[in-house]
């Protein structure tokens, strides 16, 4: 007899995917001082780019976003506050300017483990330490099938929840949150033609009862594997993984002479960060939680969702009128003098000073300094059997003890490499992009026996699927006594071989 594997089932085994749909927000609704969560009812520390619902301001809440009269995501009822600091460019003389996006951001729902509840009215939650300028684990990630209890703790998994994702689509695609800081200049010149895509995965396990907590952080928690495996103690709640893709176009500076550095003055990557306020209609978003099973990520096939779709224009048309008079001054787009709100750079590997927020957008007094030195860490792989080195250690010392900007001032020292237990896969030589290039993929094989291919997206990752039809002959041998009944059950287990 002949069978054919269903869609969903070859996709399951061959890539353990659960189901998702990502919401597209092609369009920023404010790039803005503006962070209701940590720098609630003031004008925050630095800038933001903002999606979602278009009622954002110094204080937002839940109710707030549900009487937004327009949203920047494609579903038109989707009012949640997505933000993240902006990527921008320090020219040698230190005038600044953002680094273009390059379609919003997708912000990712992804459906694993069981049970799982929609986010409650009133949650809000923060992903990332923007004063963190340090990797305190091993480089690369060791395979998960090797980590230890100091890979898993919560620390450790909000450090690995982040990646920057080199993109060049003529090559194959580099995994999600692959390396955890941000490139240098000169290595994205020579090798992300298409720009880097900021990842960030939220935590997913929930305490069940907390919206909040004072550090926006204690009422959710990591699983044990980042985004699937075990809950902690005290957070058996599933809520919908949340991920975050935003990529920037890098390369429009390509051969220009200056550094990339986020908004909150952090050059390394290691304090990139994402806020999350949740706008949905509760009833709603369970629904699709519970329904909108389909693997290939679109919410076009979540039924909940049929209807009331926006168009990339109408996105783009949302946009958050009001913005508090204190950021008047501001110029968070440049070109300008400085980062918006004054920001200094800090390279670390110590923990970043506190920015101060409510600032009155006032002329930056303080220019970012440019070092000689690389500013930022880097990751070099010379083969799979290699030692494989992580630069992310500097001796630092301020330029300037009044402009609190750092430079480095010395070389920078390699971390120990990564030595896997005998039972685990050594590391790799990764590839560098980000789209896979299946244009070309045969859609049958000589014998006939692939039926078609399709391919679906998760977390930035494309998979390819092929439905093979398998021939399966059973050969049963009849005992003597049966074969002279016309009606002999044959098929019983008992009696095949």
């Amino acid at each position: 007899m002949k069978s054919a594997a269903s869609l969903s089932v070859a996709a399951a085994l061959l890539s353990g995917a659960d189901a998702f749909w990502r919401m597209p927000c092609t369009s920023r609704t404010a790039l803005a001082r503006l962070d209701p969560i940590v720098d609630v009812g003031v004008a925050s520390s630095h800038g933001h780019t903002i999606h979602g619902g278009s009622n954002f301001a110094e204080r937002t809440s839940y109710d707030d976003l549900r009487k937004s009269e327009c949203t920047s995501c494609q579903f038109s009822d989707d009012k949640s506050a997505y933000w993240t600091p902006s990527l921008h460019f320090v020219h040698d003389g230190g005038s600044t300017e953002i680094v273009p996006q390059i379609g919003g951001m997708l912000a990712y729902y992804q459906l694993i483990g069981t049970n799982l509840k929609a986010f409650p009215k009133d949650f809000q939650a923060v992903a990332g330490d923007s004063r963190l300028r340090n990797f305190t684990g091993p480089v690369p990630d060791p395979p998960t099938s090797a980590w230890t209890d100091d890979d898993m703790t919560q620390v450790s998994l909000g450090q690995k929840a982040i990646g920057f994702n080199c993109m060049n689509y003529n090559k194959n695609p580099e995994p999600s949150r692959y390396r955890h800081f941000l490139p240098s200049k000169d290595y994205l010149d020579e090798n992300c033609a298409d720009g880097i895509r900021a990842e960030i995965m939220f935590p997913s396990c929930w305490n069940g009862k907390d919206t909040d907590s004072p550090d926006h952080r204690s009422h959710i928690a990591y699983p044990n594997n980042i985004a699937g495996g075990q809950c902690p103690p005290g957070f058996e709640t599933r809520l919908p993984s949340l991920f975050y893709e935003t990529i920037w176009n890098t390369n429009a500076f390509k051969g220009k002479s200056g550094q990339f550095v986020w908004s909150n003055g952090d050059p390394t990557g290691y304090g990139y960060h994402a806020d999350f306020i949740n706008g949905w209609n509760i009833d709603t978003l369970q629904a699709a939680v519970n329904d909108c099973t389909s693997l290939s990520g679109l919410v076009e096939d979540c039924p909940h969702f049929a209807g009331s779709l926006q168009t990339q224009a109408q996105q783009g048309e949302c946009k958050i009128k009001d913005l508090p008079k204190a950021l008047d001054n501001d110029d968070c787009a440049g070109p300008a003098k400085g980062l918006c709100g004054n920001v200094p750079v800090q390279y670390g590997p110590g923990y970043a000073n506190a920015l101060k927020n409510g600032g009155h957008g006032k002329e930056p007094t303080v220019k970012p300094t440019l070092s000689s030195a690389a500013p930022v860490p880097t990751q070099s792989y010379a083969s799979a059997k290699s030692k494989v080195e992580g630069v992310d250690v500097y001796n630092v010392q301020p330029s300037s003890a009044a402009a609190s900007v750092y430079i480095v001032v010395a070389a920078a020292k390699p971390t120990p490499a990564y030595k896997a237990s005998p039972a685990a896969p050594e590391p790799i030589k990764p590839t560098v992009t980000v789209a896979a290039d299946i244009k070309n993929a045969p859609k049958t094989n000589e014998d006939g026996s692939i039926l078609s291919t399709t391919t679906y997206t998760s977390a930035g990752t494309v998979y390819e699927v092929a439905i093979k039809e398998v021939a399966v002959t059973v050969t049963v041998e009849e005992p003597a006594k049966y074969k002279n009944r016309r009606h002999a059950h044959l098929h019983r287990k008992d009696r095949l071989h």
